[in-house]
């Protein structure tokens, strides 16, 4: 359904110099996206630099009338369906494109990774845990590659007689399917499942988009499960990706001859769970309550408050803040004791400069000024 706010909302994400972490900051100053984007002109100018531009009007209404005619679902943060746990880290994508069944999104997931070049027993044991688990009532999630990832679809979608569910999440556009080897996968978990991505549609494989679609995997799932994996795979980053995110993390011992099973041997030895069948699973996380978190832990559930910005005191803020930044990484609290400004004078001031090109964020939400 074409509303306002969501042309309002894809606008937003859409526009350079803002991520999803800019994007609920805004949404958090302003209420809405609707009133971001009014606001939005002012403050690039105010910021010293005219780099943003604000994503068309008309494309947007493009993108959504795309999606209406290819019967793709577009889910924003504000949707009910969106995925509950996804929306507990910080830069949860403010929406998601989606084919299939969209109620499997908040139901209860685990997700299983590990390398394309998977072997034999990787494979098996991969599917039998998918199989496994999701006799136990739970979804799997997966990525959609060649080796562990299709396997894992593949044993989940056998459980349950042959009706077990799972999701996708993609790296490529919703409608992508990639790789190409799995297309008849790709149209079984469009018809079983659902298909997940934050990307454009008809976005192609680019490399710099798979690290991003890891943080979905695991934002979605209350554990994440490595099977095989070198030191180096995208899956590893996905198990740190889950550690940040709070969730629980198992792996798969293997030979300590098999570069595969070097990624799941380390993650054992930095405290990941050891597994060896579902039960070592179930254990953890039937047990772990953790997540029952109150709507205010969740991103985009803002209380709209009118922005109190003191004009007269405003242009000596933002000297004071950019007298305070520099090319080197300082948190948001070290701005707040450095400065002893209101934290609502500083988050504005953040943002003037971010959607001017005159700040970054950098991981674990440092801010860095461009020089």
């Amino acid at each position: 359904m074409m509303t306002s706010e969501l042309i309002n909302i894809l606008r937003l994400i859409r526009s350079n110099n803002i991520g999803p972490i800019t994007f609920y900051k805004l949404i958090e100053t302003f209420g809405n996206a609707t009133e971001a984007i009014k606001h939005i002109p002012n403050m690039v100018k105010t910021g010293g630099k005219r780099s943003f531009k604000l994503y068309p009007e008309k494309d947007a209404k493009e993108e959504i009338a795309l999606a209406e005619k290819k019967g793709i679902s577009i889910i924003s943060y504000q949707d009910e369906c969106y995925p509950k746990l996804l929306k507990q880290i910080a830069d949860a994508p403010p929406i998601l494109f989606a084919l299939g069944n969209k109620e499997l999104l908040n139901q209860k997931i685990i997700s299983i990774v590990g390398t394309r070049n998977a072997s034999i027993n990787g494979r098996k044991f991969s599917s039998k845990i998918a199989y496994d688990l999701s006799e136990q009532g739970y979804i799997i999630a997966s990525g959609m590659a060649k080796g562990i990832d299709a396997s894992s679809h593949k044993g989940a979608m056998f459980a349950n007689s042959e009706a077990g569910k799972t999701i996708a999440v993609l790296g490529t556009g919703v409608d992508i399917p990639y790789p190409t080897e799995n297309e008849d996968l790709y149209e079984e978990i469009k018809r079983n499942g659902i298909i997940i991505s934050e990307f454009p549609i008809g976005t192609t494989p680019q490399p710099q988009n798979f690290p991003r679609r890891n943080r979905i995997i695991s934002g979605i799932s209350k554990g994440i499960i490595v099977v095989e994996a070198n030191t180096k795979s995208g899956s590893l980053i996905t198990a740190r990706m889950a550690l940040e995110q709070g969730r629980d993390v198992f792996a798969v011992p293997g030979s300590p001859t098999d570069n595969r099973c070097a990624g799941p041997n380390l993650l054992i030895k930095q405290g990941a769970y050891l597994i060896e069948n579902e039960f070592d699973i179930l254990n953890v996380i039937d047990k772990d309550d953790s997540f029952e978190l109150s709507e205010n832990n969740r991103v985009g559930n803002f209380e709209h408050k009118k922005l109190e910005i003191d004009n007269n005191n405003i242009e000596k803020a933002r000297k004071i803040i950019l007298d305070s930044l520099n090319n080197s990484e300082v948190s948001l609290d070290e701005i707040v004791r450095e400065t002893e400004l209101p934290i609502s004078t500083i988050n504005y001031i953040l943002l003037e400069l971010e959607l001017a090109g005159r700040l970054e964020r950098t991981h674990g939400n440092k801010i860095t000024l461009i020089t």
